[in-house]
This record gives C-alpha cells, structure tokens and sequence, in this order.
C-alpha cells in the first residue's frame, strides 16, 4: 500500500461534539494493520480523548494537518474549516436536502473536495455498515428510565453525559428495582432497538411475548419488543408482507392503538419513513384509556412518528411535557396528566469515549480495508457524494439543492 496520511480533525460544530472517529488505541492499531498509513491528530480541548492519551500511544498530535490526504471527523464540518483538494469521511447530513447544510456542499464542490459520508457507507445488500445507533439506543433507553423515575418520583438516576463512561453509567442501573409493574413498550429491530434492549435486560427487566403484554398483568415491570407488524397493517386488509412495507408505507394503517391502553412506557427506536403512517394521533392522547406518560423518542422525528414530538431537546435541557388537552408543550414534570417526552438529538455524545470506541471498531473493520486496501466492491464509491468539484451520479438530484445555495 502506498503512504497514505489520515488527519482526525478537530470537531469544530456548535455545541460542541466530544466523539472522535479513532480513539488513541484505534490509532495505533490502524497504523500496525495497514502498512503504509500514518494517522495524525489535530489538538482538541473539547474530544472526550484528551491530546495527551493520543501522544502516550505515540501518535502525533499537531494543529495543523494541511499535509493530510484524508481527513476525518463526525460532524459536519464548518465551511471556513475546509482545506481545498483533500478527502474527507463525516457526516454531511446533506443527501436529504438538509437546508441548514447547502452552504457546506456548495464549498465542497466549489474547493474541489471528495466528499464520502459515513451514512451512506454500505454493504453490497445495502445495509449501513458503520454507525451510532447502538449508543443511541443505550442513551435513550436510560434516558427514558431517568424520565419515568423523575416523573413519579420514584429515584433518580445521574444523567448519562454527567457519567464517565457505560461502566459508570451502570452503576445506576440498581436503582431502577424501584419501578413498579410497569409495561414498557420499544419500537424496532435495528441497531437503535438493540441497544435499548440491553439496557433493560440489564436492569433486569423482563421481556414478555406481545400477546403476553396485551392481556397479562404482571406483578413486576415488563416490556416487549414491537416489530412493524405488530402495530401496522394493510388498508386494504392483504396479509403483511414487510418488503412490501418498506417499499410503500403509504399503503398501510397505524394499529398501534391496541398499545395505548397497556403502555406506561414508549421507547420510540424505529426507523421512520414520513409517509408511513404515525403510532398515533395528538386526538388519541385525548382518548380516556390512553396510559402512556412517558415517551423516550430515541429516533427524535419532529413531527414523525410520534406527534406530541413538536421540537427536539438537548443534553442539557432534555425534556419536554406535552398537553394533550391543549396540544402544546409545556415545562417538563408540569403536570400529572402531561406526557413528558425525552427527544435528544443526539445522544451517542452523552457517552462519547464508549460511542467512539464502538465507531472506531465499525471504521476498522468495515471501511478501512476499502479505502485504503482497493475499492474492488465499490463501499467508497457508493458513499461519495462529491469528487473533483462534481456531484457523483449517484447524487446528481443534489444539483438543485446546490444550485438554490448559489442564489440564496
């Protein structure tokens, strides 16, 4: 392999992210792997690995990485930050037509950048193949726990970012054997849902067949892992066919209803296509059998699948009430009859050290052997976005998007 230089930029977005794509161990084990690679750290007073751990592996920690080929981080990059002619892996959050990042994609192609994007990077059965979502999953499953416990006032638990890393986090778990016979409902099968589910399996949490939460009463807190099936159906009454699903949502109907008399609890972790139908309706929160109180929406779709998400939260501030009477969101904890509503946007950086571990694992694995090992099956050539001050065919339906930036 001829010598390739991977810069690790300093993340330069605001609020400020502490993850990093390799940490100090992933950095010298990239190096011993492929021959040829040196990678170099840009100084950070922000990353959840300080410069310090970086340089004790012997990894060259500058400000400068001008002399890098690939420069890598998780964010999107702020336009002034870009170096003309070099490669760049983050996230861009631009292939949706995100309007706040159009500038950011114009600069890329206007300095010839090649633009890959860590979402788009897949296998050939079109599966992601490196990503947050577990973490997402395990945040926002504590996170809607700490929500329940602090609305009853039952216990409380430290925040997740106030926790040093998963292991610390842990260390709380125990005080969740206060919660009464609860049903916890959680949506989805991925990654997300995945790492819910090891959340309240270690809290011990029991998980319980779906027939079995709808009509059995517990004498301990239980949850059940909900596929798309089992709370949507068909319009026209055809048999559930999930590819068919996938393929067109708009065809189907919510049967989510079926839930809302039974579930104290709603982790939100499916994906959410906006024309699939939604869990429920802001009317339904009005119906005298609705139960739910409290609602962790991990995949946080404004206005999505949960209509009482009206905004997003932060880390800081993480938690909303909805009025079903009036429909409007109100101060957390406000009142009794309030659903209170955990929507983080991004909560793998409330365990940045354990996210970042995870991520560069996936990095190591998944991706590196094609981006600096020969590209024979196409992962990097799928996932970029931009090369040479061009859209790449894939991504030519970007050009308006690009176009409405230049005139804006």
């Amino acid at each position: 392999m001829k010598k390739v230089k991977i810069g690790i930029i300093r993340e330069g977005k605001t609020p400020p992210d502490r993850r990093v794509p390799l940490t100090p161990k992933k950095c010298v084990e990239a190096q011993a792997t492929f021959d040829g690679l040196e990678v170099v750290v840009q100084s950070s007073e922000i990353r959840s690995y300080a410069d310090q751990e970086y340089r004790d592996l012997g990894i060259d920690v500058r400000p400068d990485l001008s002399d890098c080929d690939i420069l890598m981080g998780v964010k999107e990059v702020p336009v002034n930050q870009l170096i003309p002619n070099k490669t760049y892996l983050f996230f861009s959050h631009t292939v949706k037509k995100q309007p706040a990042n159009r500038e950011l994609l114009r600069q890329v192609l206007a300095k010839n950048i090649t633009l890959v994007d860590y979402e788009l990077l897949t296998n050939e059965q079109g599966e992601r193949i490196v990503a947050f979502g577990r973490y997402a999953g395990i945040v926002g499953a504590y996170n809607g726990l700490l929500t329940y416990g602090r609305k009853h006032g039952l216990y409380e638990l430290k925040p997740a970012w106030q926790c040093v890393d998963m292991d610390d986090m842990q260390e709380e778990y125990f005080k969740v054997r206060a919660l009464p016979p609860i049903k916890i409902a959680v949506t989805g099968s991925g990654r997300v849902a995945q790492g819910a589910l090891e959340v309240l399996n270690r809290m011990g949490i029991r998980k319980v067949s779906v027939y079995d939460y709808l009509y059995l009463t517990f004498t301990e807190p239980v949850y059940a892992q909900l596929g798309s099936s089992d709370y949507n159906a068909r319009r026209d009454g055809r048999v559930w066919d999930t590819p068919d699903f996938h393929r067109n949502p708009h065809l189907y109907q919510s049967t989510f209803g079926k839930f809302l008399p039974v579930t104290d609890l709603l982790i939100a972790c499916a994906y959410w296509h906006p024309s699939a139908p939604q869990l429920f309706s802001e009317a339904d929160t009005r119906r005298p059998d609705f139960r739910i109180d409290t609602i962790a929406d991990v995949t946080c779709d404004v206005d999505g699948s949960i209509p009482c998400t009206k905004r997003s939260s932060s880390i800081s501030d993480p938690v909303f009430d909805y009025n079903p009477q009036t429909g409007e969101l109100e101060a957390p904890y406000s009142r009794t009859n309030n659903i209170t509503i955990m929507a983080v946007d991004n909560l793998p950086c409330e365990l940045p050290r354990n996210a970042s571990r995870d991520f560069g694992r996936q990095l190591l694995d998944n991706v590196f052997p094609h981006l600096l090992s020969g590209d024979d099956d196409a992962v990097i050539e799928r996932a970029t976005i931009a090369r040479s001050g061009q859209l790449m065919p894939r991504y030519e339906y970007l050009a308006d998007y690009v176009a409405e930036a230049v005139s804006a």
